[in-house]
């Protein structure tokens, strides 16, 4: 491989990396702005872009055990941003929508970033764009094919960084020393 292309794709990478991580800290942000964690924000998204779909069909599409999705689906309908509903041709089947107010209630947060993006993609042709469509499209599903693989991997010990656990003496609790943490992964 070639000098260049090697550089190209290491800034590639950490540009993908960096596109992530800023991507959760807005989730973060926006979520505490309406009243949501990260988690619950993305899945309401993920529903919204889906269209009413099975409690199932979205833990799948968002790579959350069914359980964890039951949970969400929970708050979200609680927080009045989703509700569930009987599907009309058969009866059995719940499906879970999200309710226009509850995007109407959050688009505002992102219009500024709607705008600026607009503004980004016109700079492009529709080649160019095309390109970065299909390589974003396929690093996605890279992505879902990881969190598949990810699932089926065991829990390494928790870690709680900066946090004291505390040691019994006698009657009294005194806090011990941290214990040295290794932050891998």
């Amino acid at each position: 491989m070639t000098s260049k292309r090697t550089d190209l794709l290491a800034e590639l990478e950490t540009i993908l990396r960096k596109i992530g991580a800023r991507t959760v800290l807005m989730s973060e942000t926006v979520g505490q702005l309406v009243g949501l964690n990260s988690t619950d924000l993305k899945c309401l998204d993920l529903l919204a872009l889906a269209g009413p779909t099975t409690a199932g069909q979205l833990a799948k599409h968002a790579g959350l055990s069914t359980g964890a999705m039951t949970a969400v689906i929970d708050r979200l309908e609680r927080a009045g941003f989703v509700r569930r509903t009987r599907d009309a041709e058969d009866r059995r089947v719940v499906l879970v929508e999200a309710l226009p107010r509850s995007v109407q209630r959050i688009s505002p947060l992102y219009e500024r970033l709607v705008e600026a993006t607009a503004q980004l993609n016109a700079r492009y042709t529709d080649r160019q764009l095309a390109v970065v469509l299909e390589y974003l499209s396929r690093a996605l599903g890279l992505v879902a094919d990881h969190v598949t693989w990810l699932q089926t991997q065991r829990p390494s010990r928790r870690v709680t960084v900066g946090r004291q656990r505390p040691v019994r003496r006698g009657r009294t609790a005194v806090a011990a020393a941290p214990r040295s943490q290794s932050l891998q992964g």
